[in-house]
């Protein structure tokens, strides 16, 4: 019997230790559950005033997948006040995948306001290929007014030559509107630019004379804009404007006297080889004559030897020879010492 009283008094000290361990559970998580309601109370109470229906799972979800809970909320708050039917999910995931929650949901907003269509998923495609949603959405409704060339990134000017050889040097301005159908994968301005010049430079050097440009400038723009240069770009042009056109160098002229000083040097050429193959030439008939002449006494002794040649002969091809030399040296300039 004693012993049996002694197990029920154990039993009891179990009980109670483990009921007391229980209960600090218990406490702590009720503390826990506390700090949270504590900690997320406030911004639930503001999503729920406002009928973001953001609950207090998600929050705490949110808060240990270690996302911007605030920044969530609060741009559900601002799109659901807006009118735009956005869910918590949607917005974290965007947020998870790098993408910048807030410009979207105002370029949502500016979207809406504006009666352009821009889905949700459409939006944080183009944040998440880099390019700023909102600033495309207010370019839409507010075109952008482009410089060409950039002053940035060039001189200033464009510059082409007519086909008189007049130089021509044109700016132009680009009035564009983004295309957001277009945004992904759509080249960026720099193209615009590079293509609007290249349509300049063709539409000058197709001119007959400068004049023709000078009297008609807007002749550039209507033929640069049917070429359809937004092909392919973010962007769809509007219009392009002929700021300025000013008259450069005769590039023709310049042309024309570079090409008469190759032509005189090429002819130098020509005739400094022709006098050298002259030169050559004299050079030879020289050697030549010099070898005939060195057979002459030989002929002589020969013709003396064979009875051909008689000594009257001789004497009389010696003064010839005599005289031919007097002539020649009278004939000499004489040559300052």
């Amino acid at each position: 019997m004693y012993n049996l009283i002694n197990m029920v008094l154990a039993i009891s000290d179990s009980a109670k230790v483990a009921f007391t361990v229980l209960l600090v559970i218990v406490a702590i998580v009720v503390l826990i559950l506390f700090l949270l309601f504590l900690k997320f109370f406030s911004l639930w109470l503001q999503a729920k005033l406002s009928r973001a229906d953001v609950k207090f799972s998600e929050l705490i979800g949110m808060f240990l997948r270690k996302v911007d809970y605030r920044t969530i909320v609060r741009s559900k708050i601002t799109a659901i006040q807006a009118g735009l039917t956005v869910t918590t999910r949607d917005l974290e995931s965007h947020f998870l995948a790098g993408g910048r929650v807030p410009n979207v949901v105002r370029a949502l907003i500016a979207a809406n306001r504006a009666n352009i269509d821009l889905p949700l998923r459409t939006a944080t495609a183009i944040d998440l290929a880099g390019r700023d949603i909102l600033e495309a959405v207010q370019t839409s409704v507010n075109p952008r007014v482009i410089d060409c060339p950039d002053p940035a990134k060039s001189k200033g000017t464009i510059d082409a030559v007519a086909q008189d050889g007049i130089q021509l040097k044109a700016k132009a301005r680009v009035t564009v509107r983004a295309n957001i159908e277009r945004l992904i994968g759509g080249a960026t301005q720099e193209t615009i630019i590079a293509r609007v010049g290249e349509g300049i430079v063709t539409t000058i050097g197709s001119a007959i004379t400068y004049k023709s440009v000078l009297e008609n400038p807007d002749n550039i723009s209507k033929s640069v804009l049917s070429k359809g240069l937004d092909a392919g770009t973010a962007f769809e042009i509007l219009s392009i404007d002929i700021a300025d056109v000013d008259v450069g160098d005769n590039i023709g002229a310049k042309l024309q006297a570079a090409q008469a000083e190759a032509d005189m040097r090429r002819a130098k050429a020509e005739a400094e080889k022709r006098r050298a193959m002259a030169f050559a030439r004299e050079q030879e008939m020289r050697a030549l004559v010099v070898e005939n002449e060195s057979k002459v006494p030989l002929a002589m002794a020969d013709a003396f030897r064979k009875g051909n040649l008689g000594v009257m002969d001789y004497y009389r091809m010696k003064n010839i020879m005599a005289d031919t030399g007097m002539r020649d040296s009278i004939a000499k300039p004489k040559t300052k010492e």
